[in-house]
């Protein structure tokens, strides 16, 4: 008979008496919170532990805030070295030069210089995940941009999301340990599909704005080229006059906006966890540059209470219906870095690192991030001198009357490091804004309010904008939308939670998307819930991926089938059409040895079609040749046309292998293409390719095995 765990631990075996005194030693350390109030290390009982201090319920956060940067101080120095959260990065150098006419609304130099080519480091990353996970997790994308400006370094760190998860970023630090797998199994990694997740946004209902957007296409892009960048929080520019507007940055590619699909992403996953690195590599090695626009949303200071949410709160955004997004200039990234360590690893990039020209609002998420990211560098990197490194360092002079400290670079000559001083002529001294190239001057805010914990009124309302972005969403974008929600939370083990989510979150956001989600989930909503009217919203044509079309082919990839006795003028003719189009067109053969042609010339191969699937390209072209019934007896080109079809990508049949889709039991849509000649589909098949998918063939796709 097994022994209990009680009897166990009352025998006089030596083993386990060892374990039991081990167990004893050990619980001084043991922290169980049940019952207990929520204190400083110290022990200070907490009242509030959802606001800031600010001045005022819109002003800015006070430093004397001793909870807040308790809490923030300990949680930025959680893990070492990996970054806690963007740990999963990739970066590359690029340069940006500004419009015309920017002068109106900044005095910074790099936009109002149109003839300056200011040099930039831009990473892209996941949030949740360790160094080592896969790219194409359903996760939120990090859009970080360092400029080495004439006037110092402009880090300008956003996500591919405008809003975000929280609206007070004392509130960070649990929004992320519930986010990180759970503390017992260390599990999930790189997934939100979980309890401690969906526990905190069901009863935090402030996400629910970002929440969607992480449940929607935008979790999942095809690549980073293919990533629309926002700035999430407010800030405002300063003209040379002194006047100030608000701004909402926005960077979009010029490469038009793509996704995965979900089984794309899962798949790739496995068979190729770096597939968003190598892509970015590849492109820029192959001189197919990644450009993007960026632009912002500008609101003047009168105007700041004109709309029904408020601009200081960073889970709602601006419908560019109510303000258009004015560009501002344009980047493009076009050089590798040459050490991954030193450059992507090392980058450290802060939202407090603004120029002349540019400045904060109060948005209290804004206020912590730029006192966090700065703490959380001084850990990862070292010390105080993280600035010192190569890939920190402005390209402008600098000089001050900092010293020493860890990782300490320069020799500093003479022999005063403070200020004022007489004996080195008072070198370095301070710059008076007015001057030309002047010093920084902080926007002069009127702030009049009481030191207060606690939220404006006007951050109250968390789900009409949920429900614009819902409801601005194409109807096959509105689909993955339900099957991403029930997907995350059928992982959730604990009912409760499920039905929380559906019922006091989706349930005020879309009654139409919280009934589907909830049929497929099982969960029965109260008839209550049913007949509640929830306000109507105003759809904007400007959230949709659809908004933003590919304006070409530019960089995207054709995986050209082949086998023995190929028809080798049509290998070379689609070939010739991808290089005249700047796209990528690989031969896959059942082996990565050559085939031979019909004429018994060898036709070279790229790769074989088994170890480069269908999910790493965005089209397919079988090539003809007398070679039907080789085809046929070829699981892997059978499997290879049949995952294509299911992931909605264009296919070409050419010659008699248009008759696959008879023999594997497909249905022709307007995305299958065949001819004889593929010159004679080349333009259609280009149509294709831009728009990205075939999304009318959807539903029959998800009836098919892939």
């Amino acid at each position: 008979m097994k022994e209990t765990k009680s009897e166990l631990a009352g025998t006089d075996r030596p083993d386990l008496k060892n374990h039991n005194e081990k167990n004893a030693q050990l619980d001084a350390y043991r922290r169980d919170a049940t019952g207990q109030a929520l204190t400083t290390n110290q022990g200070v009982k907490i009242s509030d532990n959802q606001n800031s201090l600010k001045a005022g319920t819109r002003g800015g956060t006070l430093l004397e805030d001793f909870i807040f940067q308790e809490k923030m101080t300990h949680f930025d120095h959680e893990r070492i070295p990996e970054r806690i959260v963007h740990a999963r990065g990739v970066a590359a150098h690029g340069v940006f030069k500004a419009y015309p006419g920017n002068e109106r609304f900044t005095k910074a130099g790099f936009l109002t210089d149109t003839e300056r080519e200011t040099p930039m480091f831009v990473r892209f990353s996941t949030v949740q995940g360790p160094r080592g996970s896969a790219d194409t997790v359903r996760d939120i994308r990090g859009f970080a941009m360092k400029f080495y400006t004439q006037e110092g370094v402009y880090d300008l760190v956003g996500n591919n999301a405008p809003v975000f998860f929280i609206q007070d970023g004392i509130k960070f630090p649990d929004f992320v340990h519930a986010m990180k797998p759970e503390p017992h199994t260390e599990i999930p990694t790189a997934q939100t599909a979980h309890d401690t997740f969906w526990d905190f946004v069901s009863l935090v209902p402030e996400t629910a704005h970002a929440v969607m957007w992480a449940m929607s296409d935008r979790a999942i892009p095809r690549n980073f080229r293919s990533i629309q960048g926002f700035g999430v929080n407010t800030f405002r520019m300063i003209n040379a006059d002194g006047e100030a507007v608000f701004v909402k940055f926005h960077w979009t590619p010029k490469q038009g906006l793509t996704q995965l699909t979900w089984d794309e992403a899962q798949k790739l996953a496995g068979r190729d966890p770096d597939f968003h690195r190598r892509d970015l590599y590849d492109a820029i090695e192959s001189g197919n540059y990644p450009e993007w626009e960026l632009g912002v949303q500008i609101v003047p200071e009168a105007d700041e209470h004109k709309f029904d949410f408020d601009l200081l709160d960073a889970t709602k955004l601006i419908p560019e219906e109510l303000v258009p997004v004015t560009p501002i200039g344009s980047f493009v990234l076009n050089r590798n870095v040459e050490n991954f360590f030193a450059e992507t690893e090392q980058v450290a990039f802060c939202p407090a690192h603004i120029v002349p020209g540019i400045d904060f609002s109060n948005d209290p998420l804004l206020q912590a991030r730029v006192f966090s990211y700065t703490d959380t560098q001084l850990i990862r990197l070292g010390g105080p001198n993280f600035h010192q490194i190569p890939i920190n360092q402005p390209v402008c002079p600098f000089h001050n009357n900092q010293r020493d400290g860890y990782h300490q670079r320069a020799i500093h000559r003479g022999q005063a490091s403070y200020e004022p001083n007489s004996i080195d002529n008072n070198w370095p001294t301070e710059t008076t804004p007015a001057a030309s190239n002047g010093g920084f001057e902080s926007y002069a805010e009127r702030i009049d309010g009481r030191k207060i914990r606690e939220r404006s009124p006007s951050f109250s309302d968390h789900f009409t904008q949920a429900r614009l972005y819902y409801r601005s969403l194409t109807p096959y974008e509105q689909r993955h939308v339900v099957n991403a929600y029930v997907f995350e939370l059928s992982k959730v083990q604990r009912l409760y939670i499920r039905e929380r989510e559906v019922l006091e979150i989706l349930c005020n956001i879309d009654l139409d998307l919280a009934q589907q989600v909830a049929i497929k989930l099982g969960i029965v909503i109260p008839p209550e819930k049913l007949n509640v009217e929830l306000p109507e919203v105003t759809p904007s044509k400007r959230i949709s991926l659809e908004a933003f079309p590919a304006p070409d082919i530019k960089g995207k990839k054709i995986a050209v089938l082949v086998h023995d006795k190929v028809n080798q003028a049509n290998v070379d003719a689609v070939l010739a059409w991808a290089k005249e189009e700047s796209a990528i067109a690989e031969v896959l053969a059942p082996t990565p040895a050559p085939v031979l042609s019909s004429s018994g010339a060898e036709v070279m191969a790229d790769g074989m079609q088994r170890g480069e699937p269908s999910v790493l390209y965005d089209a397919v072209v079988m090539v003809d040749g007398d070679n039907y019934d080789q085809v046929l007896k070829d699981g892997t080109a059978k499997h290879y046309i049949i995952e294509a079809y299911v992931h909605l990508k264009p296919i070409v049949l050419l010659g008699e292998k248009a008759d696959l889709i008879n023999s594997l039991g497909l249905v022709a849509d307007e995305g299958t293409l065949s001819h004889q000649d593929f010159k004679s589909v080349a333009m259609e098949l280009k149509q294709l390719i831009m728009k990205h998918r075939v999304w009318a063939r959807e539903p029959v796709s998800e009836m098919i095995p892939g």
